[in-house]
């Protein structure tokens, strides 16, 4: 099965931080057919590395979607029953407004000028596409990690639009050593001074502290 991308743009969107983007463009895949009552629709949401290509073939690359054996004929969600949306999200950059966007107001791309964002404004935008679809409720949201978090959002916020919420591998909070964690992550691809990444510095010891501190809370006393 080849799927296309397509990408609906919305005139701005208003960020829990107080900041409005304008525009917003959001990139998006479908899967199987809308019935006439608009009512078999599911939403899926990536994790944060994910894209919109949750199934099928691209043509672009030649590759299936990140869940393609959970989406399509015969399958979890069954598009002869189902039809499937899958969104990137905002600051995803892969067809989604983001840090790599231009934007309109200097003409260069964002980058690190690009607002901090949240879980709810990612899902302020999926309910903009939604809504755009004339889709008034979703048979379910779901999606795993970042995913996950995005589909208890919508049951949060929009729990009358929602029939159901499978949140996979997901929690409604960070802990402490999570966030540490997440931010060493992010240290890996900081530039440095000589051109490098962090990857091979600072971030390799940070890298080397966690796997001592792991070896040392779970080792015999």
């Amino acid at each position: 099965m080849i799927v296309e991308a397509h990408t609906a743009r919305f005139d701005s969107l208003s960020l829990d931080s107080g900041l409005t983007i304008a525009p917003v463009d959001v990139a998006y895949e479908t899967y199987g057919e809308l019935n006439a009552a608009r009512s078999n629709a599911i939403l899926v949401l990536h994790a944060f590395s994910g894209d919109a290509h949750a199934a099928g073939i691209s043509p672009e690359t030649g590759k299936p979607g990140w869940w393609d054996n959970m989406i399509g004929p015969g399958k979890a969600f069954d598009t002869n029953r189902y039809f499937v949306i899958c969104s990137n999200v905002l600051g995803g950059c892969r067809g989604t407004t983001g840090p790599s966007s231009i934007n309109p107001e200097t003409g260069c791309p964002y980058g690190l000028s690009f607002p901090v964002i949240t879980v709810g404004d990612m899902v302020r935008l999926q309910k903009m596409l939604i809504d755009w679809m004339g889709i008034s409720r979703l048979l379910t949201v779901t999606g795993g990690s970042m995913g996950g978090m995005q589909a208890l959002e919508w049951a949060v916020s929009y729990p009358d639009q929602v029939v159901s919420a499978i949140p996979i591998a997901s929690t409604a909070r960070h802990s402490a050593q999570q966030i540490a964690l997440t931010k060493w992550a992010a240290r890996l691809s900081w530039p440095t001074p000589t051109g490098t990444t962090a990857r091979t510095t600072a971030g390799g010891r940070q890298r080397a502290g966690w796997r001592w501190r792991a070896w040392w809370a779970t080792s015999p006393t």
